[in-house]
């Protein structure tokens, strides 16, 4: 049976012996950096070789400046470095992707808003305006307002998805005229991207919102063919008669389209208000309210509860922000890549 190799020799007699160490010879005090132990001293002297045939002669002699290492080339600064090496060759063959896309990869935003700041003229790769359909690679120079974004189309980290109980008295917007308070003041800080929003609630509606760091997420879980349900807690004003209730599940006229919700029952309530459990597969803006108004009947307070997989836990107060982890957010993926393809679809407001 042959012996595997290991850091000790075996002698002849099969004894294994430590390979022995041989004294190194050191340079003497004050001989300076450039002293060195005479060759052949020590088991690591190197092997003595004869002058280049460049070298110079005599002690006078010159000594030839070292070649200076050529300057990597100027790839556009810090915008692609995740997908470009340092002399400007793309770590693999990318294949051009979608302006768009690669923008909502990045965290920017949805495919949506990146469509519209396409078509707005915000947007420009390589000093030129970009325009919609256009395809890029890692070396592209991507500039919005005219500024250099950091875009990596390597998207193997998973993206962070957030839970967050949106109180009464916040608005779904980073600028808002009014100066009212903002939902991204209470999430978590973050580098490198945004969080965008999954849908939105509207002012006075409070409940389960959902944020993201990856805008391809966020059109998934709000593209219509998802078909993720909504689920809603409604106190109204007054009590629905039995027609009413017939009407908002079998349809009504919007202005925007007919609407129907999939289910609606009773949640209790004392006197005057009256709670309901409705669920729909859409979210259009202000939808709920004005489906409730079209019958008559005014919304006093309205709470979403659930959105597709996701419903608000009982403990997650009022403010306060639960953050999955890795493996919940990778079964998530999955799930909704079995669903759907992606495609655009616009913001809603419940």
């Amino acid at each position: 049976m042959t012996n595997k190799r290991t850091p000790f020799r075996q002698s002849k007699t099969g004894a294994t012996q430590k390979r022995a160490e041989k004294p190194v010879d050191r340079p003497p005090k004050g001989a300076g950096p450039r002293a060195q132990a005479p060759a052949g001293s020590g088991p690591e002297a190197p092997r003595a070789r004869g002058p280049r045939r460049d070298a110079p002669e005599g002690p006078g002699a010159p000594v030839p400046a070292a070649p200076r290492r050529k300057p990597a080339p100027n790839t556009g600064g810090r915008a692609n470095r995740g997908s470009v090496a340092r002399d400007g060759r793309p770590l693999a063959e990318a294949t051009p992707e979608r302006l768009q896309k690669v923008l909502a990869q990045a965290g920017i935003g949805s495919r949506r808003e990146m469509e519209e700041w396409i078509a707005g003229g915000r947007i420009s790769v390589n000093g030129v305006t970009a325009h919609l359909g256009q395809s890029v690679v890692p070396t592209d120079k991507i500039k919005i307002g005219g500024r250099l974004v950091n875009v990596r189309f390597t998207t193997t980290k998973t993206p962070r998805v957030v839970m967050y109980h949106k109180p009464e008295g916040e608005i779904v917007s980073r600028d808002d005229p009014e100066g009212r308070p903002s939902v991204f003041n209470a999430l978590p800080r973050i580098r490198g991207g945004r969080w965008i929003a999954v849908g939105r609630l509207d002012f006075n509606t409070s409940g389960l919102l959902l944020f993201t760091t990856s805008g391809e997420l966020a059109n998934k879980l709000t593209h219509p063919s998802s078909e993720l349900v909504r689920d809603y807690a409604v106190r109204v004003l007054g009590e629905l008669t039995l027609e009413s209730q017939q009407q908002l599940l079998s349809g009504i006229e919007l202005e925007d389209g007919p609407a129907a919700f999939s289910s609606l029952s009773e949640a209790g309530g004392e006197g005057a208000n009256h709670w309901y459990r409705v669920t729909l597969f859409e979210g259009r803006n202000r939808e709920v309210r004005r489906m409730f108004e079209a019958v008559g009947c005014t919304v006093s307070r309205l709470i979403r509860v659930r959105y597709g997989p996701f419903s608000l836990p009982p403990q997650l107060k009022r403010g306060r922000v639960y953050e999955l982890n890795e493996a919940e957010v990778k079964g998530l993926v999955r799930e909704l890549d079995k669903m759907i393809k992606p495609a655009e679809t616009a913001p809603e407001t419940a």
